[in-house]
């Protein structure tokens, strides 16, 4: 099991720090790397190159303002792309998410909340599932154990 973290500034490194949160959570290998879809496309298309050769079966891409890297990575590649928008600039990262979520037909880019990096991730983890049993039934176990704690606390005195 393997994912790629990809964001475009080091700036957006304490909201995708999130995402390597989960991804370790449940044992899930990655790398991570900031590169510019703008400012540095040949770096870019070559850790694209990189990452599919090397079997990496998800990749999370995070972004703020124009947002494009996400949709750059998803033209260049048939591995998954869950995009993260992240907040940044005037519109507190509203440019970023309708950068990501509205991808042209046949390009897909799967979006998540504005800075919800771990979304994106336990929805990596979920993709990953299909593939691999152990990793599922790990998944299970967090929900059931989320839903007991919710239980537990339901009862609050006012």
């Amino acid at each position: 099991m393997k994912a790629l973290i990809i964001f475009g500034s080091q700036s957006d490194k304490p909201v995708m720090q999130k995402a390597a949160g989960v991804l370790r959570e449940f044992g899930i290998s990655f790398s991570s790397h900031v590169v510019s879809a703008h400012r540095s496309p040949e770096l870019l298309e070559k850790i694209i190159a990189d990452c599919e050769a090397d079997g990496t079966e998800v990749i999370i891409a995070g972004a703020g303002l124009a947002a494009h890297l996400p949709g750059v990575i998803a033209s260049k590649t048939l591995i998954p792309v869950i995009g993260v928008p992240i907040t940044a600039g005037a519109l507190n990262g509203m440019d970023a998410l309708f950068s990501i979520v509205q991808m042209p037909k046949s390009v897909p880019v799967a979006t998540v909340g504005v800075d919800n990096a771990a979304n994106a991730a336990y929805l990596a983890a979920e993709l990953l599932g299909i593939k691999y049993p152990l990793l599922r039934k790990k998944l299970e176990e967090a929900r059931t154990t989320m839903k007991d704690d919710l239980a537990k606390n339901s009862k609050v005195d006012l």
